[in-house]
């Protein structure tokens, strides 16, 4: 091999260390900055934000966004990314209506310690504040025309047999906020929820149905929790006799048939018999403004456990004696 040969290989082999020298320095370099960056720094991190909440009569979410800055302790893949000065996209935090105070007719300030409560929803769980730079978050929630209307749910509910409802179906909320313009507002009475279909209940429940949203509005809230009262109960009948309560003297009272059948649905187990204490009558005041003489029967002082009754006949022909 000649001198031109032996110079040729020389470079050959150069090129092939050099080439891996370089990767290894390369691959060296990046195990050090992956490992660098990974590790935790301090360092300003600031958050442009969109504010939604339940006001009464305003927008649902700001029509501006405030830019909340604080020191944080994170990884160094984040605060490379917060200082490559790229415009980052606003986040949307839903802030409770406590947390909101009014400084103006539709702007709201986020002040103090009630921060706090959106750290998390503001840098992301992998962000540790240190120190907030920000002292209070400012938005504007414009005006809306809007209408209070009850909330209703469409329901069929079945009881197993020796159930009952022991009250009425509660919901909350029970009258909701209507956002649009005056000519939806207008025909809008109330607002209706998912039909609740349960059948065999025998225990108190509660959960939450969706607010069907009426179209062109908007409604204050998604969902209402709702609690059905369930009891199991033991049957109790009764014939009582019937008196006639507040009659002035001298106008006697007659009244047929002279006795009423109750029948009591009582809480089980039964506590105590209410049978002894019942007393029906028929109020003087209402027999002399009838025309016809009839009257409705009243129970006086529903005993304690008795989730509902009934009397029989429900209406009594009254005379007066003279």
């Amino acid at each position: 091999m000649g001198a031109k040969g032996r110079i040729k290989g020389w470079l050959g082999g150069w090129k092939r260390e050099w080439s891996i020298f370089a990767l290894s320095l390369a691959a060296a370099l990046g195990v050090w900055l992956l490992s660098n960056l990974s590790q935790s720094y301090s360092g300003t991190i600031s958050v442009p934000v969109i504010a939604e909440s339940n006001i009464d009569g305003h927008a649902g979410r700001s029509s501006n966004t405030a830019l909340v800055s604080a020191r944080c302790r994170t990884d160094g893949f984040r605060l490379v990314r917060e200082m490559s000065g790229r415009e980052r996209r606003p986040v949307v935090v839903r802030f409770d209506r406590s947390d909101l105070r009014r400084t103006g007719p539709e702007t709201f300030c986020v002040i103090g310690g009630a921060k706090n409560s959106y750290i998390n929803q503001f840098f992301g769980e992998g962000a540790q504040v240190e120190a907030f730079i920000t002292d209070s978050l400012s938005f504007i929630f414009p005006r809306e025309n809007y209408k209070k209307v009850p909330v209703e749910v469409p329901r069929s509910l079945q009881c197993r047999s020796q159930y009952m409802q022991s009250g009425p179906l509660a919901i909350s909320p029970d009258s909701v906020m209507v956002y649009g313009d005056d000519a939806h507002l207008e025909v809008i009475e109330r607002v209706t929820t998912d039909r609740l279909s349960l059948s065999d209940l025998h225990e108190s429940l509660h959960g939450v149905l969706a607010v069907n949203q009426p179209k062109g509005v908007r409604v204050s809230v998604n969902e209402v929790s709702y609690e059905i009262p369930v009891s199991r109960y033991v049957e109790l009948r009764a014939s009582v006799p019937v008196e006639v309560w507040n009659a002035p003297a001298g106008h006697p009272v007659q009244v047929y048939p002279s006795s009423a059948d109750v029948v009591l649905r009582c809480a089980f187990p039964l506590v105590k018999d209410p049978v002894p204490s019942l007393k029906v009558y028929i109020d003087y005041a209402e027999f002399s403004a009838s025309m016809t003489g009839q009257c409705v029967p009243h129970i006086h002082r529903l005993p304690a456990g008795v989730l509902d009754y009934w009397i029989r006949p429900e209406v009594f022909d009254c005379i007066e004696l003279r």
